[in-house]
């Protein structure tokens, strides 16, 4: 065996016990909170799909539709493909537009100098741009197939680690943003009624997540957020949202607060069926 398939194989193992305990916190064990969510101001322009907060402001990540994607949510598919992630103020003046390759993106991250565009459809994987809007690389997400690691709903930046919401891989996965191995594995959270997974934000030694469940419109749906210490991938709470909340998407933290988007696209839902689509928004937790 291989140092390589001897990682593999403990990454397998470690998903395995993960998920059992994960499992086992979800059916009770986990204390639950309720919060509700504020407007703050709109995005840009399209459909915001992706946030990332920094000392020079908030990063928004642009998601497009085009082909058979356009067709599905009944959107005038986009004549440029490039998607935008955008830096703005916090009263959504845009500061700065970084132009990406990125397809239908459902994740972003800022760090090391780099912008780091999720792609949730063909090409897929991340996609590493610098501030002049310069690709430094695309790399799938791994522990899958070279050309095609599957799709993500997050990415998060943390001392020079990516977080990757990997839906192939159903967990949180924690990959070195230089040499793209990848190092710890947090199982999705498994509670009643979660069944979609979204961004993630990092608060001191543990990660908020968000969640969801199946629906077919705004009115069935039941946003969540779950925490995990980020260590050992424990689940330490469970929040949901009160009736009438913003549909989150991303996820970031500025100052102790959660800061989330609200897309306007969620799959099975008719497009902008929320009431808040487009909007970024701040999330109180009681």
């Amino acid at each position: 065996m291989t140092k390589r398939e001897f990682m593999l194989a403990g990454l397998g193992t470690g998903l395995a016990l993960g998920g059992g305990r994960a499992m086992a916190q979800g059916e009770g064990s986990a204390p639950r909170r309720i919060a509700k969510t504020t407007k703050m101001f709109k995005c840009p322009s399209g459909f915001p799909n992706a946030i990332e907060v920094t000392p020079e402001g908030l990063w928004i990540g642009e998601q497009k539709m085009s082909g058979a994607q356009a067709e599905r949510y009944g959107v005038t598919p986009a004549k440029d493909l490039s998607e935008s992630a955008w830096l703005v103020d916090w009263n959504g003046k845009v500061l700065k537009t970084v132009k990406t390759p990125s397809r239908n993106t459902s994740g972003m991250a800022v760090g090391g100098g780099y912008v780091w565009m999720a792609a949730n459809a063909p090409p897929q994987g991340i996609f590493q741009v610098d501030m002049n809007s310069k690709v430094i690389s695309h790399r799938q997400i791994p522990l899958g197939p070279a050309d095609n690691g599957g799709g993500c709903h997050g990415v998060m930046w943390h001392e020079g680690k990516l977080w990757i919401s990997a839906l192939r891989l159903r967990a949180l996965l924690r990959v070195d943003a230089k040499t793209w191995e990848p190092e710890f594995m947090i199982p999705f959270y498994r509670g009643p009624n979660v069944a979609r997974y979204h961004a993630a934000a990092w608060d001191n030694g543990a990660i908020w997540q968000v969640t969801g469940n199946n629906s077919k419109n705004y009115a069935e749906g039941r946003p969540g957020l779950v925490k995990y210490d980020a260590a050992t991938g424990d689940v330490l709470e469970v929040v949901d949202f009160e009736p009438g909340s913003c549909d989150p998407h991303g996820l970031s933290m500025h100052n102790g607060t959660l800061i989330s988007c609200d897309a306007g696209i969620h799959p099975n839902w008719p497009t902008n069926d929320s009431p808040t689509a487009g909007w970024i928004f701040r999330i109180d937790i009681a």
